[in-house]
């Protein structure tokens, strides 16, 4: 049985309605994350779980326990929720261990002095008790909320974009602690952002959110080699739709060769399969386009963006079609040099032209040369 389940939920806010037919379910022990661009309601479906909105359709239950549907709103006090906000929100006149004993009021001060001492080894702040917030750096400051909502021991906990006030070096170093310190807890929780690499970087599953929907709940892997609409492929990632056509139940000609695929051919909902001849587009990632000296295959650099370990380049074909390739940067090349490039496919992501909603992903063997 799942540990969270949202039943088709719907949000309004007046006659706006936020979230239409939401549904996901999250089992015990794991993090899950909503990914979407602002204004997508992501936000608020994590307001509707912690009690801060109604739901308007559909149900929420947390450990088998319905806290909201339309007959039922459970208040958030007795959700055993734990939230870390985007801002800390962390009290400015109490000490380090005060805010992390906020929640622990009714406890014995033996147990409350145990807890604080060991959720400080947790987070690896041993010896900042008695400090203020003012006197903590960024990072420091979101280790504090979190101690301070895990301190309970929620059932579930929430986080609202708990890294967008952190540098972006400090981001993705704090992503990682973070996953390790609830993974450590064993809590269930939900992580709210619009950074995928945020989102990678702490969820075992995540749902990609478009208009109020969740567009696709999946693994960050099938997410980026495996998604399942025209949304989740251009928000996950980068990458870039070339033309293709269909020669067979097996394979699709584009302009760099010939993919071979290990699977029948669909162009999903409105056709099981696609025939000879089926226009489709063919989406590449900047990791599918390798950089070969040796190929026969050449495209111009027309642009280029140093990362340190790897070089972003966008390249034209012949036909003038741009695409991209991550390259290791000691090939440094010149804007306007050819080089040689060959294709690596393993997951072959294409959409039929007629219409955005159908997709089909299959597994690639090596390409053959476009003849």
């Amino acid at each position: 049985m799942a540990h969270l389940q949202l039943e088709s939920i719907s949000l309004s806010f007046g006659t706006h309605r936020v979230v239409e037919g939401l549904s996901l379910s999250l089992a015990k022990g794991s993090i899950g994350c909503l990914l979407g661009p602002s204004g997508c309601g992501k936000t608020t479906v994590l307001r509707s779980i912690a009690g801060f909105e109604p739901v308007r359709d559909g149900q929420i239950r947390l450990d088998g326990t319905v806290i909201a549907d339309t007959q039922t709103h459970m208040p958030p006090e007795r959700r055993r929720i734990g939230m870390v906000f985007q801002d800390y929100a962390l009290f400015p006149h109490l000490t380090v261990a005060r805010n992390i004993a906020f929640g622990l009021r009714e406890l014995p001060a033996t147990d409350v002095a145990a807890r604080v001492a060991e959720l400080l080894g947790t987070i690896g702040l041993n010896g900042h008790e008695h400090k203020y917030p003012h006197e903590l750096s960024g990072g420091q400051q979101q280790r504090i909320a979190l101690a301070r909502a895990l301190a309970p021991r929620p059932a579930l906990l929430l986080l609202d974009e708990p890294f967008s006030n952190l540098d972006v070096d400090l981001r993705e170093r704090l992503s990682g602690e973070v996953r390790e310190i609830i993974k450590a807890a064993g809590i269930t929780a939900i992580l709210v952002t619009h950074d995928q690499h945020e989102a990678f970087a702490v969820a075992d599953e995540i749902g990609i959110m478009h208009q109020g929907r969740i567009q696709q709940w999946d693994t960050p892997y099938n997410l980026y080699h495996r998604p399942g609409n025209r949304f989740v492929a251009d928000f996950v990632g980068q990458g870039v739709f070339v033309d293709g056509t269909v020669l067979s139940r097996r394979q699709v000609r584009m302009e760099l060769g010939v993919l071979e695929s290990s699977g029948m051919l669909s162009c999903g909902p409105a056709c099981e399969t696609c025939e000879r001849g089926c226009d489709v587009d063919v989406l590449l990632r900047p990791d599918d386009v390798i950089h070969d000296d040796v190929s026969p295959l050449r495209a111009e650099v027309t642009g280029k963006a140093f990362r340190g370990a790897d070089i972003l380049y966008t390249l034209r074909l012949p036909s003038g079609t741009r695409v991209l390739s991550l390259v290791p940067s000691h090939h440094n090349h010149a804007i306007g040099e050819r080089i040689g490039i060959r294709l690596d496919v393993d997951h072959v992501v294409a959409f039929h032209k007629a219409g955005a909603g159908g997709s089909m992903a299959l597994d690639a063997i090596p390409i053959t040369a476009a003849r």
